[in-house]
């Protein structure tokens, strides 16, 4: 897909002067400074941080060991719940959940406890002998998941808890699903993502199958007969279309296309940097793909969004990220054209001014031109089709283009069960896809013991 910007020229520096802009966002908390920090917790009794945090840590429980110096301690309470907690740490929205609940968030103080870097910090520094989570007993059944990002293997690990043998299939070469391919580099830098793969795979248990694609090389039909159970996290794997003339012209491409190659790219001044891009989106990801051009030399970044600031997606913390790295953010403009130059690549965009009227959104006439050596759009990702041809997988109950579940995460069809992103629509996290599959597991695993029971005679 980046093959649309080779005719651009590459990062201007060295892979090591680029690879020094995609370091941790924020430096992490000193010993000190975590013992500090911990010390403001007054570790309430309904614990609001708690019930914000969609994988239910128990924070005050973890911040008191870290106040205590029990590291080990409370980072096994983090993973308890939430095996991705170390990512989590760093990609999770805590400004608009834990941190925005806790009782220090206040006019008169100011600031909530920095949870976000309390768990990291937690979880950076702890240092067990082995896997913290010992296997149950042997159950004796296997259960195939089908993708390898937050929800498949968080699914995978709880069920391997549990004692059941797993297969994950994934069609990349890589496990880790949007924390190996889809988030900002200053995020997750280096292998991070990785590294929490191969923690949470010591557990045993759980093997990958690379390559293995639903609809392509997997069918569902073959995995429902073979295993006791299947799970699909399948996530969103196609971008949506601006349906603009001119969307396959040289220069023009999926944001996510672009943080892919980035993240895994061996040498970062290969990478093609246009001197003028233009984003289109208004969520987490056109922010990513807007900072990380910028980061990697791009002279003039404008993000533009058909309607405005108020609407957009992305948290509040996100677009201060955007400005203190001078990407404008253009507002109230609908794509309408893409600009070509003499050669049939991208020279720039044309949008239609928008406003609200009466709680719609209208096009006003009014035009706006801006040049671009390469657009990204970020507006969002669907559901691709590829895996739902087989006779089986039509059977899916959907709700729009996710996969309809019931309140265990069971699909219409009876053993197959969803979660993460393909799933009806939720926050989209990835705190949210990871407690997807914990509570599928949990579900599957009581599910199979039960029918198990049934079968026993008496």
């Amino acid at each position: 897909m980046i093959d649309s910007l080779q005719h651009l020229p590459p990062a201007a520096g060295s892979n090591g002067e680029l690879a020094a802009q995609f370091t941790d966002l924020a430096p992490p908390l000193t010993a000190r400074q975590a013992a500090v920090e911990a010390a403001r917790c007054l570790y309430c009794y309904d614990a609001p941080c708690m019930n914000a945090c969609p994988t239910g840590i128990d924070v005050a429980g973890f911040i008191k060991n870290v106040h205590d110096g029990n590291i080990d301690g409370a980072a096994y309470g983090i993973l308890q719940a939430n095996i991705f907690g170390g990512s989590c740490a760093r990609v999770c929205p805590t400004e608009i959940l834990c941190e925005a609940a806790c009782v220090r968030n206040n006019p008169a103080e100011r600031e909530p406890v920095r949870i976000g870097l309390l768990q990291r910090h937690a979880l950076d520094n702890a240092r067990f002998a082995g896997h913290p989570f010992q296997r149950a007993p042997a159950t004796g059944k296997v259960i195939a998941v089908v993708g390898a990002g937050p929800a498949g293997l968080s699914c995978a690990h709880r069920l391997a808890m549990l004692g059941n043998e797993v297969v994950v299939y994934e069609a990349r070469p890589k496990a880790g699903g949007l924390n190996e391919y889809g988030i900002a580099k200053y995020k997750l830098p280096g292998d991070f993502a990785q590294q929490e793969v191969d923690f949470l795979l010591a557990i045993g248990g759980i093997r990958i199958e690379h390559g293995r694609r639903l609809g392509e090389n997997l069918g569902l039909a073959e995995l429902h007969t073979r295993y006791d159970a299947v799970f699909l996290g399948i996530g969103l794997q196609a971008s949506r279309a601006l349906g603009l003339a001119g969307e396959d012209a040289p220069g023009l491409l999926a944001a996510i296309d672009y943080i892919a190659a980035l993240r895994q790219a061996g040498d970062l001044a290969r990478l093609p940097v246009p001197r003028r891009a233009i984003v289109i989106g208004a969520g987490n990801t056109a922010i990513d793909m807007a900072v990380q051009i910028k980061r990697l030399g791009a002279e003039d970044v404008t993000l533009v969004y058909r309607r405005g600031l108020e609407s957009m997606s992305a948290t509040g913390h996100e677009i201060e990220i955007a400005k203190a790295h001078y990407v404008r953010i253009r507002t109230w403009a609908a794509p309408l054209e893409v600009l070509l130059d003499e050669a049939g690549r991208v020279a720039g965009m044309r949008f239609e001014q928008t406003r609200m009227e009466e709680g719609r959104l209208v096009r006003t006439g009014g035009i706006i031109e801006i040049a671009a050596d390469a657009v990204f759009k970020a507006i969002g990702q669907g559901m691709s089709g590829e895996g739902f041809q087989e006779p089986l997988a039509r059977e899916l109950s959907r709700e729009g283009e996710r996969i309809w579940v019931d309140e265990r995460f069971r699909t219409a069809l009876p053993g197959i069960y969803a979660g993460g992103d393909c799933i009806a629509p939720g926050q989209d996290l990835t705190v949210q896809a990871v407690q997807h599959g914990k509570l599928a597991a949990i579900s599957i695993h009581q599910d199979i013991q039960q029918r198990a029971e049934a079968a026993w005679p008496t």
